[in-house]
């Protein structure tokens, strides 16, 4: 039963995960995660993808929920468990089993989201938006504290402190944009209808912008303010472009390669990291030393996209094999043959 794919959908997620290998360019090989512009990128990468993931997901989650959580543990945490282990073989394995997962925490976390999802829809379709919300602002908070709260705590609390690592409890402060996702398709006309309007895109535009500008403050509030006001602006913003520019993107040739990147989010996000040029860090205060963003955009970005070819080639290859590509991607082959 195939799915009819979405282009604009999968140019924006093909463009979000470009975006996220810049990212750990900056942060795996150079040291330095705000560098090239990236500290604007943050604002809106993962609110893109969380967004993105809950606008596909709330067609399945009334599907019977033993079923869907069973698939989504063999697409998302098989695959992720098998990386992890060839990154870090043990022990080292068991020691990136905290919140970030040796990297991998993105898909432990999207999980969960699936699961919390369900769980909150089954509960009450009416108070799942104040669920959502408690839930997103709590963690939060909890995640603002959390490493004075772990190397305060002791006995018990400790190990209580180190299941919610296990579990990326950290990371579902990003649930709201899932939730928003799954609200944007279910009133999609609504939301199309509103982004059409010049004023209204130009107003979000002008908030992210306003936003993107500041710099960090050690504020419980303002932090709070810019990660949801920036990331909610941010992928309205990138959801509206892709949207309304996708036969302009067609005409520049970029269209087809960004949503070919799209279809193959997965692969890159699990076998990027064993492309990630490490012995680059030696050199990375030459390039700050240039005190220039636009060098260093295009400097991150031409190693980005070296390493997002080289992936793409391994995906490409490993998919070649049915038995691989199954247990790897998640990917579903024809028995017609």
């Amino acid at each position: 039963m195939a799915t009819q794919r979405i282009e604009y959908i999968d140019a924006m997620r093909g463009f979000t995960m470009i975006l996220v290998v810049f990212a750990h360019v900056c942060h795996f090989c150079l040291g330095d995660s705000r560098m090239g512009g990236n500290s604007v990128f943050i604002l809106f990468r993962l609110p893109c993808f969380f967004m993105i993931s809950g606008w596909l997901f709330e067609s399945v989650a009334q599907r019977p929920f033993k079923e869907v959580a069973k698939h989504k543990a063999m697409v998302q945490l098989l695959p992720t468990f098998i990386f992890l282990l060839l990154l870090a073989p043990p022990p080292f394995f068991f020691h990136q089993l905290g919140t970030l997962k040796g990297g991998y925490w993105f898909t432990f976390a999207l999980f969960e989201y699936f699961i919390l999802y369900m769980l909150m829809i089954r509960i009450s379709r009416k108070w799942t938006p104040l669920m959502a919300v408690v839930l997103t602002i709590g963690t939060f908070i909890y995640a603002r504290y959390y490493d004075s709260l772990r190397s305060a705590a002791d006995g018990y609390q400790l190990w209580l402190i180190d299941f919610s690592g296990f579990l990326s409890v950290t990371t579902w402060r990003l649930f709201l944009f899932f939730y928003l996702g799954t609200c944007i398709r279910r009133h999609f006309e609504t939301f199309i209808r509103w982004t059409n309007k010049p004023v209204v895109i130009a107003l979000v535009t002008a908030i992210f912008a306003v936003v993107a500008s500041t710099s960090h403050h050690d504020n419980l509030m303002f932090e709070m303010f810019r990660f949801y006001v920036g990331g909610i602006t941010g992928m309205i913003m990138v959801f509206t472009f892709f949207r309304l520019s996708a036969s302009w993107l067609k005409k520049l040739r970029v269209s087809k390669p960004l949503q070919y990147v799209g279809t193959r989010t997965l692969d890159v996000y699990l076998l990027h990291f064993f492309f990630l040029p490490r012995f680059l860090m030696a050199y990375a205060p030459q390039l700050a030393a240039y005190n220039s963003r636009f060098i260093e955009f295009w400097v991150i970005l031409a190693i980005s996209l070296i390493v997002l070819a080289l992936t793409l080639v391994a995906s490409y290859v490993i998919r070649l094999s049915p038995f691989l590509g199954h247990y790897l991607f998640g990917v579903k082959y024809n028995k017609a043959a």
